[in-house]
């Protein structure tokens, strides 16, 4: 069998050489990847449980149209996931475009003029900036009278209590916590981690709304913020939860109050929750949360193979080989444009959609420099699919994620290793 696997993998451009590399670095995974298994299996439950807690029927699957009354599926799937996560209500709806609209709506409905907003864990997302008033643009939150105040993690990753205890003033309303690096060289925060964080503010200001960035997070731990004190959580149903069957939409689950102010301001004062046509979506919603914990846990395999794939080849990569997962990105620093590129290339060509395109970096909105995105998807921009991006910009890292299968995670990334290799980009040496 194995010698049938080897010539499937040469059909798609992988040599001998890369694919006896990845083979030996794939037998020294086997007991980190039965433990993700493991969590995976945990989190199925998890799921199982509250789709039949809240009797999810066949009758959810029917879409609804115009103002969307008394939608059955959209309305139980807002139940389950307010289940899932542990939260006191769920605003879940196709209406929300990406994860980027879904933190401007989690923010612009609960921060008003006179209101600060606190990032006490260095710079948001690039596409945040924006939103924010960092930089500026029409509709910002600094249009509308809400400043804004960060505080850089220390040199050493720590939090920086001090200067947090600082920034807080009587001014401040909501604190936003991205758990996921993004762009940034940072490690992901752990649950437990914004636990600590989260306590921390607390006691500082009892009363601040403590809002999660946990896009890339989802089903990757056996807990979610909203478990350790979290006010809201925030994500994109193109990335973990969504399964890769969800076409588009985001959530904010949590506190109801929070999740109304959300949804008054999604639809209209007055109308909330009670408008917002499903159109037909909603088996691909749910189903697509059925198989997330299957999907990612395919996603955090593809991350840590990558992770030792490069690391041995002598790359830096955040996180490295051995610690412990918070999300599914990997990053991997190349110092070297082409290998962006490169990389990215490869990621491309090992996709089922526009495997044959070619990506090229591009002034993408919402980012201050170019970007280079490979990601053949079936739904377009889905992260939870294989995927990669980086700014081109120093230190030219890429950041890597998905793969609905751990086998499409893994031909991607012997497929990044091919196209680096036959550039000369990697040192040869190592790979035997």
């Amino acid at each position: 069998m194995d010698c049938l696997v080897k010539e499937q993998y040469e059909t798609l451009g992988i040599s001998e050489e890369v694919y006896k590399f990845g083979a030996n670095i794939e037998c020294e995974l086997r007991e980190r990847f039965a433990a993700i298994d493991a969590r995976a299996e945990y989190n199925q439950l998890k799921v199982l449980k509250a789709m039949q807690d809240h009797r999810v029927s066949a009758e959810c699957f029917n879409g609804s149209s115009g103002y969307g009354y008394n939608d059955l599926g959209r309305d139980t799937l807002e139940k389950v996931y307010a289940s899932c996560f542990c939260g006191e209500d769920a605003l879940v709806r196709p209406q929300i475009t990406c994860g980027t609209h879904a933190l401007a709506l989690a923010l612009m409905s609960n921060l008003r003029p006179g209101d600060e907003l606190l990032s006490p864990v260095g710079k948001p997302y690039d596409t945040l900036e924006e939103v924010i008033g960092i930089r500026p643009s029409r509709g910002s939150l600094a249009e509308y009278g809400v400043t804004y105040r960060q505080v850089d993690l220390r040199p050493d990753g720590e939090f920086d209590y001090d200067g947090i205890k600082d920034a807080i003033n009587e001014r401040t309303r909501l604190v936003t916590i991205q758990r996921s690096k993004g762009y940034a060289a940072r490690k992901t925060l752990s649950v437990a981690r914004i636990g600590e964080l989260i306590s921390f503010i607390r006691s500082v200001k009892p009363d601040v709304i403590c809002m999660v960035d946990n896009c890339y997070g989802e089903f990757v731990e056996e807990r979610e913020p909203l478990e350790v004190g979290a006010d809201m959580i925030v994500g994109s149903l193109i990335k973990n939860p969504g399964g890769g069957l969800a076409p588009v939409g985001g959530y904010i689950v949590g506190k109801r109050e929070c999740v109304e102010n959300a949804a008054y301001r999604l639809t209209s004062p007055g109308l909330g929750k009670e408008v917002g046509a499903s159109l037909g979506i909603m088996q691909s919603f749910y189903q697509g949360l059925f198989l997330a914990p299957t999907v990612v846990a395919g996603a955090l395999k593809g991350a840590i193979f990558a992770a030792n794939i490069y690391e041995r080849l002598g790359f830096s990569v955040i996180p490295d080989g051995s610690e412990s997962r918070h999300d599914i990105i990997q990053a991997v620093v190349f110092q070297n444009p082409d290998a962006l590129i490169a990389f990215c290339e490869g990621i491309q060509a090992a996709a089922p959609v526009d495997s044959y395109v070619t990506p090229e970096p591009w002034a993408m909105p919402g980012y201050d420099s170019d970007v280079i995105m490979a990601a053949g998807a079936f739904v377009q921009g889905s992260s939870i699919e294989l995927s990669a991006d980086g700014p081109l910009k120093p230190p030219y890292a890429v950041y890597f994620q998905g793969g609905l299968t751990w086998f499409h995670a893994k031909i991607g990334i012997l497929k990044s290793l091919q196209k680096l290799k036959e550039r000369n980009l990697v040192n040869r040496d190592l790979l035997w």
